[in-house]
């Protein structure tokens, strides 16, 4: 019998819509508001907890991607972002292992509030826009350190799609091999930063537990994204989830700085 962490009440609630958001973005808008679930759950457990609960049901979330797309990706690509990916993931783990709880917590809040103003002001699109206007596309040294942010995001925050986009967008990929690129780099990415975790303690059996207890929201989020695809806007359901994202983030910065 795995032991129950002993979470606030508030939290079951907000760790429900973190999930089904999660898995509603991957189903049905592409995955770009997947960071959400771990500065909103941040809010009532500590970073660490947060991240260690969602990344197994991301793991299970990207096998669903990876059955889709399978054989579709860019080898090419993989191999110049997987190794910087490496390099952010090594540097994430630091961080959760050396930092205090407030300082993860400051950062995660700092990642989401940018991550929403990136949105909003379309920054890695612009970033994109001017890689691609260069006479070749970005090599390997810049898809390198773009790799490595997105390691370093997604360790913290499971929130490595933008800069992932900033190197990718220019390569001027059709839309399925973008995609498929996509998803199995992060299910690699995701994959191997089990590795950390387990070292790091996080995911012990507690955290085990809310995960396996939670899971089946995955399936239940992507079949909703898939059903919300046809019937709401793209921009007003990441209207709303970066808003929520930008509001989770700042309240993050603030109880980081005042505690």
């Amino acid at each position: 019998m795995f032991p129950w962490p002993e979470f606030p009440f508030a939290f079951y609630p907000v760790a429900v819509a973190a999930i089904l958001l999660t898995g509603i973005a991957k189903g049905g808008f592409g995955g770009g508001s997947g960071g959400v679930a771990v500065p909103l759950m941040s809010i009532f457990i500590a970073p660490p907890e947060a991240a260690a609960i969602m990344l197994p049901i991301l793991c299970a979330m990207d096998l669903f991607g990876v059955h889709a797309y399978r054989g579709l990706a860019s080898r090419a690509h993989l191999a110049i972002l997987l190794p910087g990916a490496l390099v952010g993931i090594a540097a994430g783990a630091f961080a959760f292992g050396a930092l205090p709880v407030d300082a993860i917590r400051l950062l995660i809040g700092g990642i989401a509030v940018a991550f929403a103003l990136n949105r909003w002001l379309r920054v890695t699109e612009r970033l994109a826009e001017r890689l691609a206007s260069s006479p070749r596309p970005p090599g390997r040294a810049v898809g390198a350190f773009w790799g490595a942010v997105s390691g370093f995001t997604s360790t913290l925050a499971h929130a490595g799609g933008p800069p992932f986009a900033i190197y990718l967008l220019p390569q001027k990929l059709d839309k399925t091999t973008f995609v498929a690129t996509s998803v199995v780099f992060f299910l690699i990415v995701n994959y191997v930063k089990l590795v950390p975790y387990h070292f790091l303690g996080q995911l012990n059996a507690g955290n085990l537990a809310a995960s396996l207890v939670f899971a089946p929201l995955a399936p239940a989020g992507i079949w909703l994204g898939v059903w919300l695809h046809r019937r709401i806007p793209e921009a007003a359901f990441y209207q709303v989830t970066y808003g929520l994202l930008f509001a989770t983030g700042a309240k993050l910065v603030w109880d980081a700085l005042a505690g």
